[in-house]
């Protein structure tokens, strides 16, 4: 007899080198005792992701993306699943077969992550919500708000010409923001029930010092440094602060989930990655 065969997966991105997943990924293999897996990470550029996804053999089971990869994706994909789909944004795809019978599913597992990373700081319902940028992490989070039964957040954006993208999956998703300046967002973001900072690392640091904070929910998406300043100013004003490893977390057991059919260990990926981060 022989042992199973082996089963890839990989994060893909421009850059990637400094991405968590194979950390959560490897975690979650050991745990299950998946001896046969492996997880890498992966830099592809936009113009090579085509080439790189025909290439890809029978022993790929699954892809996470990270940006810019999330749209430039979904002309390749055989399908899309309906979340992905009004979203705009694949972080997920899963492979099966192979040769001419090969299918690449893209899925999205960022807004289960999102969900999943609010609640753990949420003590009631979301009454109301804030939501900060316009790219394609906005629009899972305005997926996430929905799901937590906030259909009508605001959202600050930098650029209203460069919100189109967003204005778009919130029509596809039935959802209705009010879109505002990013310059409003320090004095009106603390009267919201849950604020999600969509921005890239050390982009909100301007809007931390200026912050007007109330009793509610921040989840910054980005964790480095950790805290971030939007968290330290959110948690020091009396706010709850959640940290967007939270997210990567969930987002990263729901990819396991989906990859390799077995329920992601939540806890020993957790363990794994408070071990990367703290050191």
């Amino acid at each position: 007899m022989t042992g199973p065969s082996l089963r890839r997966a990989a994060v893909l991105g421009h850059p990637v080198a400094h991405s968590l997943s194979p950390t959560l990924h490897r975690a979650a293999y050991a745990a299950l005792g998946l001896d046969h897996w492996s997880y890498e990470a992966v830099d592809v550029l936009a113009d090579d992701l085509p080439s790189f996804v025909a290439s890809l053999d029978d022993s790929w089971a699954g892809l996470s993306l990270t940006m810019p990869h999330k749209q430039v994706v979904l002309p390749l994909l055989d399908h899309v699943e309906p979340l992905a789909s009004v979203v705009g944004a694949v972080n997920t795809v899963l492979i099966s077969g192979a040769g001419a019978a090969r299918t690449l599913v893209g899925a999205n597992t960022d807004v289960y992550g999102l969900v999943t990373a609010l609640r753990e700081g949420l003590t009631g319902p979301v009454t109301s919500a804030a939501v900060i940028g316009a790219g394609a992490t906005a629009a899972s989070t305005l997926a996430a708000l929905g799901e937590l039964g906030c259909p009508a957040p605001v959202v600050y954006v930098r650029s209203m010409q460069r919100a189109g993208g967003l204005m778009r999956a919130a029509h596809r998703m039935g959802v209705t923001p009010e879109f505002r300046g990013l310059e409003r967002a320090a004095a009106e973001i603390g009267r919201a029930s849950v604020v999600v900072s969509t921005l890239p690392p050390h982009a909100a640091d301007a809007l931390a010092e200026s912050l007007v904070v109330g009793p509610g929910v921040l989840l910054d998406v980005a964790y480095d440094p950790r805290p971030t300043a939007l968290q330290s100013a959110w948690a020091a004003g009396g706010g709850v602060a959640v940290g967007g490893e939270r997210m990567l977390l969930h987002q990263a057991a729901e990819q396991v989930r989906l990859m390799t059919g077995h329920a992601g260990p939540v806890e020993a990926m957790d363990a794994a990655l408070e071990s990367q981060l703290t050191h």
